[in-house]
């Protein structure tokens, strides 16, 4: 039976459940191409899930069959006991997604961005969409942002903007990718820090799709390794620190050999 913790949402006195997500023996193909291959995971209402692996692992595409935008070759995935291929699902679980590069539009400004997705579904008055939108720039420290382009803002503002947008849904779950790439070790701890942060304070399920280890060994509550459409382990950032496996401790913890250079072991 699919469980919640009730928890106050950022935007209202009322009650938001953070919901779990569960992958069973999850497949996908893309032709011959076996991109996943028999993932079952679970991940708990209210957790922090960060999901590692090289490039090209499959992480992406995984994220893309929780919010319904890839449908598995075989096995189910279910978001608050929901299937997550269903169209329904989403107007019963809120979402939200925080893209890689933002997907901010440059036409608009900062406050105009974070409107559009309540204006489109006529969630709320102007007035309200207002106050929705400035409690979201509160929450992230964006308040001078409002009236600007996202073009005039450097990326680690842009990132912010990404996850205020996606706070104005009022989501039960909320998805990264990669949302510390391109920015500098500073600016990649402070929106760790923003992670953390929602999680603690309002309790919504985080899911992030990431290549920084400092970010998983941080923040997440457990963390899982993505190798070759594989899941190999998952496991509490404590475990991870010294991994005994030999593949996931050179991923986490890859030697530097200028004298045997792996690029010149690398298929070509």
């Amino acid at each position: 039976m699919e469980t919640c913790h009730q928890t106050r949402n950022p935007f209202s006195d009322a009650e938001s459940p953070a919901v779990g997500v569960t992958l069973e023996h999850v497949s996908k193909n893309f032709g011959s191409l076996m991109v996943l291959k028999d993932i079952s995971l679970t991940v708990e209402p209210g957790e922090i899930f960060v999901l590692m692996g090289p490039s090209g692992s499959g992480k992406s595409v995984l994220l893309k069959h929780i919010v319904g935008l890839e449908l598995p070759t075989s096995g189910k995935v279910t978001v608050a006991g929901h299937d997550a291929s269903d169209p329904a699902t989403r107007g019963k679980v809120r979402m939200a997604l925080v893209f890689q590069a933002g997907a901010l539009f440059n036409s608009l400004s900062v406050y105009d961005n974070l409107a559009l997705y309540l204006r489109e579904h006529r969630i709320a008055t102007e007035a309200g969409i207002r106050e929705k939108v400035m409690r979201a720039l509160q929450i992230l420290s964006l308040e001078n942002t409002a009236r600007k382009s996202p073009s005039d803002l450097s990326g680690g503002m842009r990132k912010r903007v990404a996850i205020a947008r996606a706070l104005v849904q009022e989501p039960q779950l909320m998805l990264y990718d990669e949302p510390t790439s391109e920015l500098d070790p500073v600016m990649s701890a402070t929106i760790s820090e923003i992670i953390a942060t929602l999680k603690d304070e309002y309790r919504v399920t985080s899911f992030v799709v990431s290549h920084d280890r400092s970010l998983a060994l941080s923040i997440a509550n457990r963390v899982g390794i993505l190798m070759g459409g594989r899941l190999l382990t998952v496991a509490p950032p404590a475990e991870l620190r010294d991994p005994q496996d030999p593949v996931i401790a050179d991923f986490l913890n890859p030697h530097i050999d200028v004298k045997n250079p792996r690029f010149k072991q690398l298929e070509s």
